[in-house]
């Protein structure tokens, strides 16, 4: 099946609702589906083998993503924040694509030779050539739908290939068709170079649900973006959740808001139990997924949310910290590192699989094993009753002496400190111990924790082994848009930091 296939069903089922944009002046499903026909005749027109996508979120996505999938040829959303060197890197693996891009980011295209339109120009020419899809012939179900370049956060981008069947079974194994109220609005802010972008693109129009994007966001600008277009559903990532809570001054009224997804990295507990106490109204889910998996793989739920809070179970409360259960037709395995499963409640590396799992890359073929698991590269374990529990990437483990510790279990204590705001724990190079722990703090305006407290505080909640060697204070931390933290970046600061100290000293 193709994803054309999800298109055509709104169109004939709902043709008439607005799906994509501002309820004043959005694009219908069935003016959708009419765009995507233009697109496509230009694609074909222009004898290309991809759209590469080279601009910020908007209208533009969602036509070029079924233009592209009725011409039979994938997507490739690019990281319009990449140097130019790794943009050029990029781009010279798709020399015959037809590049959709922002004037600030065109030169880049043309340097690669590729025919350019900006979002408004593709829109204006997909609607000159817009009408009903005669005579197309869309991929197959096993074609390639969209080509996502991973964020590259510890090592090089690679392409991540997912086809069409992937991406149709995540949206018919989660998702009810024309499930959504005709009220029903869904507010994402996440880069379309992300696979939530596109997941959403197709979740919430087969759902029948209007969706929208912030290009920017500030608390205060998708607080009012929310009041203003009465938004039901809302995606944001944690930091984005954070920072709305965090901010003093802010109208935090969401009367509309139904339900609040988040992910993209890891919640500290207290954003979460602030947020459920300031919105009582809203249902809250924390959605993990990867690129690899075309998107969700494990739900923790509006219910499960609220019951953990309440609980004095101590085990029921740690699922508010949890990835929750698989969605329907996903399985997970916990294995060790010889590739045996691990009983619950023990840590290993997560794998998973499923119709709607890739875990193929572009000039390197298929990553799953001889039973169809993929590797996610995390870790984790899975409690006594299915919860699945993220403990961080396996890259990020760090070896002390003979001992492997994991960051997440520190940053969550330094976290739950009052007076922290953002936290990371990494290890770095050390001549007698391998690596040491070190720690990057956050703190909240106007107060000044003391390094050795928050020290005392782990050491006091774990043990001696996993405290901090040095904590140290920045006024931010580098994330990438979607929230996960660039460790490589600041392991070389503290790295630099370190090198420097002994010059001094020297």
């Amino acid at each position: 099946m193709n994803i054309s296939m999800l298109l055509d069903m709104a169109a004939e089922g709902f043709g008439d609702r607005v799906v994509i944009g501002r309820a004043e002046d959005g694009l219908s499903a069935a003016r959708l589906r009419e765009l995507a026909a233009g697109g496509a005749r230009l694609v074909r027109a222009a004898d290309a083998d991809a759209i590469v996508y080279l601009a910020v979120n908007g209208p533009a996505l969602p036509v070029s993503l079924f233009a592209a999938a009725r011409a039979g040829v994938p997507l490739v959303p690019v990281n319009y924040r990449l140097g130019d060197a790794q943009l050029d890197a990029l781009l010279a693996n798709h020399p015959r694509a037809l590049g959709i891009v922002d004037p600030e980011h065109g030169e880049a295209l043309r340097r690669a030779g590729l025919p350019v339109r900006s979002p408004a120009e593709w829109l204006a020419q997909a609607a000159e050539s817009a009408g009903p899809p005669v005579g197309d012939d869309p991929a197959d179900s096993d074609a390639p739908a969209v080509l996502i370049y991973t964020s590259g956060t510890t090592s090089a981008p690679k392409g991540v290939v997912l086809r069409h069947h992937n991406l149709v079974s995540y949206v018919l194994g989660t998702v009810e068709f024309a499930g959504a109220g005709p009220d029903e609005a869904a507010l994402v802010s996440v880069p379309p170079y992300h696979i939530a972008a596109v997941s959403n693109v197709l979740t919430n129009l087969y759902a029948g649900r209007r969706a929208l994007t912030l290009e920017q966001f500030t608390p205060d600008g998708w607080l009012g973006l929310v009041r203003e277009q009465r938004i039901t559903n809302a995606m944001v990532v944690p930091t984005m959740l954070a920072r709305i809570m965090d901010t003093d001054g802010l109208d935090r009224s969401v009367p509309t808001l139904r339900t609040l997804a988040y992910g993209g990295a890891r919640m500290p507990v207290r954003v979460i139990e602030a947020a459920l106490s300031e919105w009582p109204h809203v249902d809250f889910v924390n959605a993990y997924g990867l690129t690899e998996t075309s998107s969700t793989i494990t739900v923790l739920g509006p219910q499960e949310h609220r019951t953990a809070v309440e609980s004095g179970d101590p085990a029921v409360r740690a699922r508010l910290g949890s990835a929750g259960l698989p969605v329907p037709g996903v399985e997970l395995e916990v294995r060790d590192a010889s590739g045996a499963a691990v009983a619950p409640g023990e840590t290993g590396q997560i794998w998973v699989r499923g119709e709607q799992v890739s875990g193929e890359y572009a000039g390197q073929g298929s990553t799953v094993d001889e039973r169809g698991f993929f590797h996610t590269r995390d870790q984790g374990h899975i409690d006594t009753d299915g919860y699945l529990h993220i403990e961080g990437r396996a890259d990020d483990t760090i070896i002390r002496g003979a001992e492997n510790i994991a960051p997440a279990e520190i940053e969550d204590v330094l976290l739950g400190h009052p007076d922290v705001l953002d936290a990371v724990v990494v290890g770095v190079p050390d001549e007698e111990w391998g690596q040491r722990i070190e720690a990057v703090v956050v703190l909240r305006d106007g107060v000044t924790a003391d390094a050795n407290a928050l020290r005392a505080q782990v050491r006091e909640t774990l043990r001696g082994s996993k405290t901090p060697d040095r904590i140290t204070r920045w006024p931010e931390l580098p994330r990438t848009p979607t929230g996960k933290l660039i460790r490589r970046d600041i392991v070389e600061a503290l790295t630099a930091e370190s090198r420097q100290a002994v010059g001094r000293q020297g």
